[in-house]
């Protein structure tokens, strides 16, 4: 997979003629609804031919493993498909193999160590007679080289039927689901929710899920309310049961607690409650993960920061989710949702206190517009990748680059005369994210949150890792 940036005079055939693809497998890849419009400075990502395949209507796994000449099983395994129905138009599938034609003077060994392999894998993908004699001209399968495995999780707040799709499209890119959300209550009792058919969605793609539990309500984190549970351990005790109750019932794989905005004073308290989980869920084989605000020290002060004890986390927890956006936040001034030169400042504290191998770093699946010249108490409206691209062609500008933040943005003016200032996420930006998850050396990331088209999000993330199943 390669990732194109648009430049002036730029069209789709022009483009899949420089890189060998067809312009049919551009255009479903990044779900392009016009094709004929393209902005300057917008990212496409591009299909190797032979070792990618786009999923085209119409296509069965049968015909597409017929045509990169590999079996079913092959093809399913390579691609963490769980059901071979459960496939969709604008997918792009990976060979787990490309060919070699051997040259005069090669043998086995050689062409192993150019391409990362093993003889033996050559051997058997091949099914070469020992002593494994090759001549030249042979067509060899080579298996393809092997991608750092990662943990991913995805918060979704559409938990009935309209997140199904969802869930059903990108499952196989996923390790954990976390439905948002059960709420706790002053006694300690948890709101009901209603996502059984995201968990069932989930389980056709074998993604586990994770129970979420917040001190959410009434349309925001509630400090007191989280304080009269991690002040009473009776109210704890409730919770616990309550959590394995439902746990139980609904098939989940663990709990995630995301407590915001916790007073200062119970930074112990909420160490302590999580010890309580942990010696009660681990024994029943439930994990125990959180969700942690971003902290460039330990000392960071402020309500959101200093109740959130990372090296006590990373200690007691199985793992902990970063929440590694929002700097350019709705009721904030314009900005990038997670400048990678932030996201890193992060990173660099957090592997001084908890081991890498448990840290899920947050990533953004959206954007934001804000009106400009920004004022306080304006509200920005939320965006999806895709709409952002449309927004710059319906508006006839440029998309900018910044280097420093690794993220794209544009400027446009509406029909009212109004400016805009818009920041998200693109393939480029994407790359740099797992670029530095590769770099930390870290467990995975979160995505919050599903539903909001990104087409160019998976095909990036699938070229970049391969996605452990729990």
């Amino acid at each position: 997979m390669r990732i194109h940036v648009a430049r002036n005079g730029d069209s789709l055939w022009q483009i899949a003629q420089n890189y060998g693809s067809a312009v049919n497998q551009i255009v479903l890849l990044n779900e392009l609804d016009n094709p004929d419009v393209l902005v300057v400075g917008q990212t496409l990502v591009i299909p190797e031919p032979g070792l990618e395949h786009v999923i085209q209507p119409g296509d069965t796994l049968w015909q597409i493993a017929q045509m990169l000449e590999v079996t079913v099983q092959e093809l399913t395994a390579a691609n963490n498909i769980t059901d071979p129905s459960l496939i969709y138009a604008g997918q792009m599938l990976k060979n787990p193999y490309f060919t070699h034609i051997v040259r005069a003077g090669e043998y086995i060994w050689l062409i192993a160590q150019q391409y990362g392999a093993s003889p033996e894998q050559i051997i058997a993908a091949n099914d070469i007679e020992p002593p494994g004699l090759i001549f030249p001209g042979q067509t060899l399968r080579i298996p393809a080289t092997a991608k750092p495995v990662t943990e991913v999780n995805a918060y979704t707040t559409r938990v009935d039927e309209q997140g199904v799709p969802d869930v059903l499209r990108v499952g196989r890119y996923l390790t954990y689901l976390s439905p948002f959300m059960y709420s706790i209550t002053e006694d300690g009792s948890l709101t009901i929710l209603s996502e059984e058919p995201v968990l069932q969605a989930a389980k056709a793609n074998n993604v586990a899920p994770l129970l979420v539990v917040t001190n959410f309500t009434q349309s925001e984190f509630n400090s007191d309310l989280a304080a009269a549970v991690l002040r009473n351990t009776e109210a704890q005790e409730q919770l616990i049961s309550e959590l394995l109750e439902v746990m139980r019932a609904k098939g989940y794989a663990g709990v995630n607690f995301n407590f915001e905005y916790v007073y200062p004073e119970d930074r112990e308290n909420y160490n302590q409650f999580l010890r309580r989980v942990v010696a009660r869920l681990h024994p029943e084989g439930f994990l125990v993960s959180t969700a942690l605000a971003p902290k460039e020290t330990a000392g960071q002060e402020g309500l959101l920061y200093e109740a959130h004890d990372y090296q006590a986390h990373g200690e007691i927890a199985d793992f902990v989710a970063l929440m590694t956006y929002e700097w350019g936040w709705a009721g904030g001034e314009p900005w990038a949702i997670a400048p990678v030169n932030k996201v890193r400042d992060i990173l660099d504290y957090a592997v001084t206190v908890m081991p890498r191998d448990k840290i899920l770093m947050g990533v953004p699946l959206y954007g934001r517009d804000w009106e400009i010249p920004w004022t306080e108490g304006t509200i920005a409206s939320t965006v999806s990748p895709k709409e952002a691209v449309q927004l710059a062609a319906v508006n006839g500008v440029a998309i900018q680059y910044d280097e420093t933040y690794q993220s794209p943005f544009f400027r446009y003016t509406d029909e009212t005369g109004q400016e805009h200032e818009v920041w998200f996420e693109d393939a480029r930006s994407m790359q740099a994210k797992y670029d530095a998850v590769k770099e930390y050396g870290l467990r995975g990331v979160s995505y919050w949150a599903l539903g909001t088209p990104f087409p160019q999000n998976w095909p990036v993330l699938q070229d970049n890792f391969n996605i452990r199943k729990y």
